[in-house]
């Protein structure tokens, strides 16, 4: 790949720089092999629903995962494409 001054890369960062933090890495690679509500996947990860929380609206807001709600609760999951290639890459 030669280098290419017109491609600027802006969104690629942004999706590097939100999946740097462990625990968001972790929420991804779980979301990528099945859909979780929060509950479930604080409980997998040992850690306090505020946190777990959080991340998850980090994530959302950067338009990494999506939540399908299911009566009371939100079913998470991932949709970018770059996040599952990288997750698939880190195997």
């Amino acid at each position: 790949m030669d280098f290419d001054k017109s491609r600027n890369f802006t969104e690629e960062a942004e999706i590097f720089k939100v999946l740097g933090h462990p625990i968001r890495l972790k929420i991804v690679a779980g979301l990528c092999t099945r859909e979780c509500n929060v509950k479930h996947i604080w409980e997998c990860l040992g850690l306090p629903q505020a946190t777990v929380s959080q991340h998850l609206a980090l994530l959302k807001n950067k338009g990494i995962i999506e939540g399908k709600r299911e009566g009371v609760e939100v079913h998470y999951s991932v949709v970018h494409p770059l996040a599952k290639k990288l997750i698939e890459v880190l195997g």
